[in-house]
């Protein structure tokens, strides 16, 4: 494709914090999409490794960290200089996103970030219990912002492939179902109208079920950590506590798992990390295969949109959700090798481009499982070949995020006075019609697979072999 569209036109100052493997491959996609004034974009970064790409654009860059002390100083200015409204593309680790997020909307300006990030220090700070280092924590203080102020400019949160996209996968994957089921019912519009769909269809749970089979040219090497994205992202997020949203139907739950005292009451936390938790899953590509149940954004809200509660309020149907990622080879390797160290980091790490890698795709879809058609997985097999034709500095993991990025801007400026919102908010037709040339194939397959094939094996295993989908049977214990 080379006559790509122009989606919309940004007539502020466009303000890029971050320029890692992320930042760099949503750029491209922004000069592509968008008629902006590129004497007004600016791109913050504590890194200048990938400066050439800016200079070479005529792109101003501030070498610099976004900080808890600095972030008003600095940001303020280039958000509001020059007139018309600005538009913050936070693509950054350890800058706090609300904090940033309530500053834009007081500034008029429109905002966009991948997760709900905290200032730097939080995933490691001991003096925090489990609850308060969770995603469930840092997605309460987006809800409280969105609480305490609704409606005005918009601000979207969590708008990646993971968060983000799964969310658009989810809706299209239950009108799917649904229609195979042959239920007769209109499009939902609302929250309770899609929760509502989703307990008609006997949708027990959802796995954000991903397998990455991207290939570097050269083997691992030692006490270097590798990964297709964001190595201080993954492993921040893989020593948080493994997170779910805990579905109605459940009837056991781990010893060491624990509900919240406050907020939407969505989810349950494991005390042990989720890039050390493993469950089982299925992907069209590997077929069954073990995930690790890394706490996401996604795992919450997702389920909390498709809560039904009864007219006092309490959770009468509640999908299971969360992510079942079974990473590229590489960082499986990598994970291994750091829990073996008791989670300490390598001290090098590398972030795979699209030159060193080989072959592979990244698969990333939802799994839809429970109803009468058993299991329905729907999403994106996008391979680093295509990726390599369509759209530059990035390998199939990255454009998977960076063109969901493009369709939450998209969203924002076509809606600029939506408040504070998820991806789960967001039209989910016109966000996939944004992303689509992006994605590779996009498919559904339903399958036979269930958490209980072959077992019990060799040995004697503690399973509900009468209730099929709950999580005693998918949590590899």
């Amino acid at each position: 494709m080379t006559d790509w569209p122009v989606h919309g036109r940004i007539n502020g100052p466009v303000v890029m914090i971050g320029f890692g493997s992320i930042g760099r491959g949503t750029l491209p996609l922004i000069e592509r999409h968008f008629e902006f004034d590129r004497s007004r974009m600016v791109v913050i970064d504590p890194s200048d490794a990938d400066r050439q790409l800016l200079d070479e654009r005529g792109i101003a860059f501030i070498h610099k960290a976004v900080t808890r002390d600095n972030y008003r100083q600095l940001l303020a200015p280039l958000l509001t200089t020059g007139g018309g409204q600005g538009f913050c593309v936070n693509l950054s680790v350890d800058t706090s996103s609300v904090a940033i997020m309530e500053m834009c909307r007081e500034l008029g300006a429109l905002y966009i970030d991948t997760v709900a990030e905290p200032w730097i220090g939080f995933y490691f700070d001991k003096t925090l219990g489990a609850a308060e280092r969770s995603n469930y924590a840092l997605r309460e203080r987006v809800l409280e912002a969105r609480r305490k102020k609704p409606g005005g400019t918009t601000a979207v949160s969590c708008c990646g492939a993971n968060p983000g996209m799964v969310s658009w996968f989810a809706k299209r994957a239950l009108v799917n179902v649904a229609a195979d089921l042959g239920l007769d019912v209109s499009e939902p519009e609302t929250r309770e109208e899609w929760a509502a769909l989703a307990q008609r269809a006997g949708i027990k749970g959802i796995h954000i079920a991903e397998r990455d089979t991207q290939v570097a040219n050269f083997p691992k090497p030692q006490q270097v950590f590798v990964n297709t994205w964001s190595v201080e992202g993954f492993v921040s997020e893989g020593l948080q506590p493994a997170e779910l949203g805990w579905g109605t139907h459940e009837k056991w739950k781990p010893d060491n798992a624990h509900g919240h005292e406050t907020g939407c009451g969505a989810a349950i936390y494991m005390l042990q990390p989720g890039a050390n938790t493993r469950v089982r899953s299925w992907t069209p590509t590997a077929q069954a295969q073990y995930g690790f149940l890394v706490t996401h954004n996604e795992s919450i809200s997702i389920a909390d949109y498709l809560t039904v509660r009864d007219s006092r309020g309490e959770a009468i149907y509640r999908p299971t959700c969360h992510y079942a990622y079974h990473p590229c080879n590489d960082a499986v390797l990598s994970l291994h090798e750091m829990f073996g160290q008791e989670g300490r980091m390598q001290a090098d790490w590398l972030i795979l481009d699209e030159d060193e890698i080989v072959t592979g795709i990244d698969e990333l879809g939802v799994l839809l499982y429970g109803h009468d058609n058993n299991a329905y997985w729907f999403g994106s097999q996008l391979s680093v070949e295509e990726t390599r034709r369509i759209a530059p500095y990035q390998n199939a993991t990255g454009l998977q995020v960076t063109s969901a990025v493009l369709a939450g801007m998209v969203w924002a400026l076509e809606n600029p006075e939506a408040g504070i919102v998820e991806a789960d908010d967001l039209d989910y037709r016109r966000c996939l019609e944004i992303q689509m040339p992006y994605l590779g194939p996009v498919v559904g397959r339903y399958t036979d697979w269930t958490p209980l094939d072959r077992r019990p094996g060799l040995f004697p295993e503690d399973l509900d072999e009468h209730d099929t989908w709950q999580f005693r049977n998918i949590l590899v214990r």
